[in-house]
C-alpha cells in the first residue's frame, strides 16, 4: 500500500516542509501505508522545480524513511533530465524511483527501452515504471515490458493503462511486480496478480484499502469486494469530479489534513465541488472535522 503523495504549500505558493513532514507521518502513522511516492503527478511535479523536489524528498525521507519505502518521481521526457534527477534523489536517501513514460515527444517503443535503461544504469535504486498513456500519449507495450523486466533494478510497474489481460502475460513471464495505478480499478488488478496500488485515494481512505489488499492475498475475496464497494463514493468524489490533486487536497481539508492550495495551471476546488465532495467522503465513511 502506497501514497501518491500531495505536495503541501504555504499560502503564497511555497513548499511547506513542515506541511510535508506531517502528512507523510499521518500518511504511514495514520492511513497504515507501507510506503509513499514522492514528486509524482499527484505530488505537482510538472510546476515543482528539481531543488523543491530534493527538498520535499529529504523531508519525507526525515520523518518516515526509517518505517516506510520512499519511492521518488525521477520521470520526465528527457533521459539525461531524469537521470540527473534519480541521482540526485538516490543522493536524498530515497528507497526506490517511480519513471514514467515520456510525455509529449512520443518516443517509439525502443526510445522509451533506451530511456528507462539509462536511468536504471544511473543508480543502485530498484525502479517502478508508471505505464499512463492517458497522460504521455504512449504506452509501454507487452513487448518492451519483457525486455525491461530482465533488467536487474527495474522490479515493478505501476499500472494507469488499464490492461488487466497485457498486465496478466507480463506477470506470467517476467517478475516484474504490478501495482494499480488507477483507484478505479484496484480490486480487479488484485484479482490478476497485482501486489498492491499506488493510490490517490488512500490519503483519506488508506487503511480500507490496505485492508482491501490484506483481504483478498487471505483469500476473502467477499470481503475484499465491501471494501471495494463501500469505497466507491470515495474514489467518484477525488477521481472524477475533476483533477485528482486538486480535490484530494480538499479532501484533506474536509479532514483537518490541509495540504494548501495547487498551483497553476491547476486551480482549487470551488465551493460547489466541495459541497458534492463533502457528500461524496460522507457516502464512503470518511470521518469529516469538525
Amino acid at each position: 500500500m502506497l501514497t501518491a503523495m500531495v505536495t503541501p504549500f504555504t499560502v503564497d505558493g511555497a513548499v511547506d516542509t513542515e506541511g510535508v513532514q506531517r502528512l507523510a507521518t499521518y500518511l504511514v502513522d495514520e492511513q497504515n501505508n507501507d510506503g509513499l511516492v514522492v514528486g509524482g503527478t499527484t505530488g505537482e511535479s510538472p510546476t515543482t522545480t528539481d531543488a523543491e523536489k530534493e527538498l520535499v524528498l529529504r523531508a519525507v525521507v526525515e520523518a518516515v524513511g526509517d518505517r516506510a519505502t520512499v519511492v521518488a518521481g525521477a520521470g520526465t521526457n528527457d533521459t539525461r533530465h531524469s537521470v540527473e534527477l534519480a541521482m540526485a534523489a538516490e543522493r536524498a536517501g530515497a528507497h526506490g524511483l517511480l519513471l514514467v513514460t515520456p510525455y509529449y515527444n512520443r518516443p517509439p517503443q525502443e526510445g522509451l527501452y533506451q530511456h528507462f535503461t539509462a536511468v536504471a544504469d544511473a543508480t543502485g535504486l530498484p525502479v517502478m515504471l508508471y505505464d499512463i498513456p492517458a497522460r504521455t500519449a504512449t504506452p509501454i507495450s507487452t513487448e518492451t515490458l519483457l525486455r525491461l523486466g530482465v533488467h536487474p533494478r527495474i522490479v515493478a510497474v505501476k499500472d494507469a493503462k488499464g490492461d488487466l489481460f497485457a498486465g496478466s502475460q507480463v506477470m506470467a513471464s517476467t517478475d516484474l511486480v504490478f501495482y494499480s495505478g488507477d483507484d478505479a480499478v484496484n480490486l480487479p488488478w488484485l484479482s490478476v496478480g497485482a501486489a498492491g496500488f499506488v493510490s490517490v485515494v488512500s490519503h483519506v481512505v488508506g487503511t480500507e484499502l490496505a485492508s482491501m489488499i490484506h483481504l483478498h492475498q487471505s483469500g476473502h475475496v467477499e470481503g475484499a469486494r465491501a471494501v471495494h464497494r463501500r469505497l466507491l463514493p470515495v474514489v467518484t468524489g477525488i477521481m472524477t469530479r475533476a483533477q485528482g490533486a486538486i480535490m484530494v487536497k480538499a479532501a484533506l481539508g474536509l479532514i483537518g489534513r490541509s495540504a494548501g492550495p495547487v498551483r497553476l495551471p491547476l486551480v482549487d476546488a470551488t465551493r460547489e465541488q466541495i459541497a458534492v465532495l463533502r457528500e461524496d467522503l460522507v457516502a464512503g465513511g470518511v470521518k469529516l472535522s469538525d
